[in-house]
Parts: structure tokens; C-alpha cells; sequence
């Protein structure tokens, strides 16, 4: 199923575009996918990206799919200088992905969840080198709601390898229009924060490439718990 990319050049173009990805939003707003995982069924459609060169490119879904996110994120997935845009992307039978675009088109996806409904909530921007071994990896909560386990892929050779999960956490309750926790630096790695299961504690979770390393920062009662989570208080 083919993805639709437009581009309208807003400056000259010269030999080498610039793809750098300076900013990017959501567009075409739609209620052809009636989740409302988000607090309500409005998703999109369409993604556009805006390039250092005045470029802006968009990348236009198939009717069987839309884009059921907060917003999208900017990261320098192959850390060639140039940002890229990581997206959650579901279709109507498949249910949801993390998804990543360039000016190109599609760069990598893992797989679709495999059924209707079915949601995924990334863990902040997305992305870090969580392991130290120099290429980035991809942390988000499969089914926040249900299965609610952590997984890490990584992004190796162009594709997201999935490299570990960690059951019993979650970081969005059906109907809210944020993502809690996300991913910090407070020491000599990153990690992610996220709740139990429950939602009694913050937890904070390393991955060292092999293995998960949980740490309870607290108990939880709201916003304002991830927010000192996240800036290391």
C-alpha cells in the first residue's frame, strides 16, 4: 500500500537538498479511524514536514490509515546530522506502529500490532542511544492499556530490530491527550520513565543492551511526579 509524498519548493532548488528536518505538524484531520484513544476520534491524515532549505514535504496516509499521535517527534535517527520524524501510525485492521519518515518517504517501521484499536505510546521524543553501543534505539509502551510491556528496538541497517521488553509498566490511561514520563539523562545513562502497571509508582528503567534495570522513584500521583522524574529531581 503506497504512501503518497508531495514536496513544494518554497526556495531554488540546488543540487544537494538539504534534508534536515527543522520542524514537522500533522494535517488533514479525520474521523476515519473512531479509536479515540486520545480523547476523542479525531486524527490525520497527513504529515508535513518543513526542510532547512524551504522545502515542505507531505506525506499523505492511504484512507485505510491514520496518524494517532500527539505530535510528531524530531530525532537524527541514523546520526548523519540530519533529523528525521518518529510517528505512531495505525491502520484500521492492523492497529498501531512507530513509524519513521525523512523528506524521502518511509525510512523504517516495526510491525503493525495486528488487530484494530490496538495503540502504542513512545516514551518521550522516542529515541537515545539507551545501551551506549553508539547507534540509537526506540523505547515505547505496546498497548498501554492492556499489555502494557516496554519494548527497545533498534535501529540497525536501516530497519527497527527489536532488542528487549519489560512487562508490568505504562505511561497513558485511555482519554488523555499527553504521554507521561519520556526519556532522561540524570547520570552516566539514559532512562526511561514510566509507571507500574498500576500506576502507584514512577519507575525509572535502564537498558544496558542485555538487560533491564528497574528503579521506583516514587509513588505516583500525578503529572507532577513525571515532571520531577524528568528533570532529575
Amino acid at each position: 500500500m503506497r504512501v503518497l509524498v508531495t514536496v513544494a519548493v518554497a526556495l531554488l532548488a540546488w543540487p544537494g537538498w538539504a534534508q534536515d528536518v527543522t520542524s514537522a505538524r500533522y494535517d488533514e484531520p479525520t474521523t476515519r479511524y473512531p479509536h479515540g484513544v486520545l480523547g476523542d476520534t479525531i486524527e490525520h491524515g497527513a504529515l508535513v514536514m518543513q526542510t532547512a532549505d524551504g522545502r515542505a514535504i507531505r506525506v499523505v496516509l492511504p484512507e485505510s490509515r491514520v496518524f494517532e499521535d500527539t505530535e510528531p517527534r524530531l530525532f537524527d535517527v541514523d546520526q548523519d546530522g540530519e533529523r528525521e520524524v518518529i510517528v505512531v501510525e495505525s491502520d484500521a485492521a492492523l492497529g498501531a506502529r512507530l513509524s519513521i519518515y525523512d523528506p524521502n518517504g518511509l525510512v523504517a517501521s516495526n510491525d503493525f500490532i495486528g488487530q484494530s484499536n490496538r495503540w502504542l505510546a513512545p516514551a518521550g521524543v522516542g529515541a537515545a542511544d539507551l545501551d551506549g553501543d553508539g547507534r540509537i534505539e526506540f523505547a515505547f509502551v505496546d498497548r498501554p492499556h492492556l499489555a502494557k510491556t516496554l519494548r527497545i528496538y533498534e535501529f540497525h541497517d536501516g530497519a527497527l530490530q527489536l532488542e528487549g521488553s519489560f512487562k508490568g509498566v505504562t505511561n497513558h490511561r485511555i482519554g488523555e491527550r499527553d504521554i507521561a514520563g519520556g526519556i532522561r539523562v540524570c547520570g552516566d545513562a539514559p532512562e526511561v520513565i514510566v509507571a507500574d502497571a498500576s500506576w502507584t509508582d514512577v519507575v525509572a528503567i535502564r537498558w544496558d543492551g542485555q538487560t533491564f534495570d528497574a528503579t521506583r522513584l516514587g509513588r505516583h500521583q500525578g503529572r507532577a511526579d513525571f515532571n520531577s522524574a524528568m528533570a532529575c529531581k
